[in-house]
Formats: C-alpha cells, structure tokens, sequence
C-alpha cells in the first residue's frame, strides 16, 4: 500500500526534477582539498569550507591517527555519563587559550552547539531572541525550539533591532538574547559587532555570534568577527564549528563566560543526549589549530590574496555579486534551476561550485556560491573564473541583475 505521505512526497520531488531543480550529491573521491577526484575525474573545488586546506593537512591526519591508537573510535556515551575523555578536556583548554575567554565546551555539531544555546538560555515566554533574518538555519530552527518572544530584524538593519530592543515588549523580558551570524553563509557579508556589542550592552542583553565562516579566517590570527573589528575578548558569546577552516572534520563548540558554559553542560539537551566528538575529531582539531597559531601569518596572507584575486575576477565578469572581503564569493543568478544548471556547466569544465536557491536563499536570488581557500594558487583561481566566463555566455538570463 502507498500512504497519502509517500504519494505527497512522490509528485513534490517529480516536481523539482522536472523544473531542473531536484538536487544531486557530488561524490568526492579523495581527501577533500583544493584540487580533489569527483565523479572519476580532477576538479578544482571551489566549493569547500576548507578555508585554510587544512581537512588534509598531514599534521591534523597524523593527530587524528594518533587519537584512534589511544582513545579508539568513539565515546559511545554522553559526556554527563562516560563520554567525556582526556582529549574532551584538552580540546576545550586549546579552544578558550585560542579565543580568549574564561570557558569553552563542545558540542557533536555547531548546529547543535546553536540548538543547545537558545531555548537553554532563554526558555520562557518571559524571555526574548533578537536574530538577524539571514541568519544560518540552525539559528532559525534553534529559536523555533525556544518559547522566548521573537524578534526577526531585517538583514543587517541595526537601526530596526534597536527600535525592537526599546519595544514596551522587550523591555519586559527577562532573559535578552541577540544572535546573530558573524559572517554570513550566503551573503559573505560581516556583521557590524562593534554596534550590536553597543546595543547589547545598552539594552542588558547577551551578544552570540556564530563565528563558524569567521574562525580561521578573519582576523590578524584568524580569531574571527571579534579580532577583525578589535573587540577580541570582551565579553560576547560564541558558537563556532571545528568542521570548516579547523580541519573540516565536525564538532562545534560554545566560548565565553564560565557561568554560560556551565550551565549549558548542565542543562543542553544537544550536550545531555548526543554523545560526545570522537577523538579523532578532537585530536585533529587541536592540530588544526596548532598549525593555524604557527602558520597563520602565511595561511592568512594566501587567503586574503586569493579572495581579492578572484572577487575583482567576478566584477571584471560584470557578474552580479555581494561586495566583501570574506572567502564566501556568491554570484547571483536569479532562478533555482539557473544555478543548478550552471553548477553541471562548471562541473564539466573542471570546477566544482555549488548552486543554491529557496529555501535556502530568497525566491529569485539563487547563487553559485564560490568558495575560496589558502591552498588555491592564482592560477586555479583564473581557470575558474575562465570556466565561469565561458559557463554565463550560455545562461544570459544570469546576467541580467547586473
């Protein structure tokens, strides 16, 4: 017998293959890196938050080898009950020293690292969550868990989050939390955190940002939003991941106050119910973030060169794009199925670019999004944007939001 639920599922998927829209997994048939093997042939990637190269790095691989010897594969229990190892501990005193703050704890994921911290720290309805409307996913489906008030500001309006911060409503609320992406996944932009830091401090409310497109990336040592702007270690909370430019394994984690960490140890259920990162992860994470304290200057240098390199490679293009300085470089197409389409066009000419449209971004604003590393050379960077040059002469409807 065939459910309702199978025949609902069955012609909404018929519906996305036939408007060109149906998304398909690339498989990588190496070591994710710069220049990887997929679908059985070379490819520059383009399209990895392997920011500094560092998920092959051979000092992260021989750490995560080391950990399996002493530590074997995984936890198999929460950290409240047996999950919580030597390298738990070790990982978590590498990450607070790293960033600057009192604590630090991990989580299986940044995503549950976020679900973790909103209806934790404001569970009521006496509560509220301010967040940026073009915050990551995890955001989002965090606050959906949380019974606090809601307050959605437009992307980037400081001036709509203070007037919701000065609502009769809001000055009523217990616990204030202001969340918000440090650099934003598909828009590549920066948060203004001198100015939410002001305002959080104004109204008595706690500052998070989701550093998880920033660590390792901005910043004169790649400590992120904060060290970019200067206001490294002044009290805001962070979430972040240990799956992108820290060696692109998995694993999250939340740094700042003691009071913050402990009680979400006590109380998160993403941390009481999930077991802990296996030590692999932790181990190699710690290499990444050795090698990123020795080798930052150079790693830092090579990124912020090839981001400029092949921004001003997009504007030459006349391709409509987001201003920035960050790696994350979307180019925006207009249709879903315009970026998928354009996606298989880079494939087959040796580049792999992710296409993304609703509801990951906005109706009428999907976008390849490229993805620069420190281990692209300038050359791999102008064979892409040669590919990308030869791809939108065939898809002109691409250009016209220029």
């Amino acid at each position: 017998m065939t459910t309702t639920l199978e025949k609902t599922l069955a012609a909404e998927l018929a519906e996305l293959r036939a408007t060109g829209q149906y998304k398909q997994a690339n498989v990588v048939q190496a070591p994710q890196a710069p220049h990887t093997i997929m679908d059985g042939r070379p490819v520059i990637n383009l399209s990895s938050n392997n920011y500094l190269a560092l998920a092959n790095h051979p000092r992260v691989v021989a750490a995560g080898k080391r950990a399996i010897d002493e530590f074997g594969l995984g936890t198999a229990s929460v950290r409240f009950i047996c999950g919580t190892m030597a390298c738990h501990e070790a990982l978590e005193k590498k990450i607070r020293e790293f960033i600057g703050c009192p604590a630090a704890t991990t989580f299986i994921s940044c995503w549950d690292a976020n679900v973790g911290v909103m209806p934790t720290l404001a569970p009521t309805q006496q509560d509220a969550i301010f967040s940026d409307a073009l915050n990551h996913a995890s955001i989002i489906d965090a606050i959906r868990l949380s019974k606090a008030e809601r307050f959605i500001y437009k992307h980037a309006d400081l001036a709509e989050l203070q007037s919701m911060l000065e609502s009769p409503k809001a000055r009523a609320s217990r616990n204030k939390l202001i969340i918000t992406d440090g650099v934003f996944s598909m828009e590549g932009d920066v948060a203004d955190l001198p100015k939410l830091k002001e305002l959080a401090e104004k109204h008595d409310a706690q500052l998070i940002v989701d550093e998880s497109h920033a660590t390792g990336v901005l910043g004169a040592t790649g400590r992120g939003t904060a060290e970019h702007f200067g206001v490294l270690g002044e009290g805001t909370v962070q979430t972040s991941t240990l799956g992108k430019a820290l060696g692109g394994a998995c694993g999250g984690y939340v740094a700042g106050a003691q009071v913050i960490c402990d009680y979400l140890v006590q109380k998160a259920r993403t941390t009481l119910f999930s077991n802990a990162l296996p030590p692999a992860v932790c181990y190699g994470s710690m290499a990444a973030i050795d090698v990123l304290i020795e080798d930052g200057a150079k790693l830092l240098a090579a990124l912020k060169r090839n981001v400029a390199h092949f921004r001003a490679g997009v504007a030459d293009l006349g391709l409509h794009t987001i201003p920035g300085i960050t790696p994350i470089c979307p180019v925006i197409v207009g249709e879903t199925a315009t970026a998928i389409s354009m996606q298989k066009a880079l494939l087959a000419e040796g580049v792999f670019v992710s296409g993304f449209g609703f509801p990951v971004v906005p109706k009428g604003e999907a976008r390849l999004r490229c993805q620069i590393s420190a281990g692209h050379t300038i050359e791999d960077l102008d064979k892409c944007l040669k590919a990308l040059a030869k791809v939108a002469e065939k898809f002109p409807e691409a250009r016209k939001r220029h």
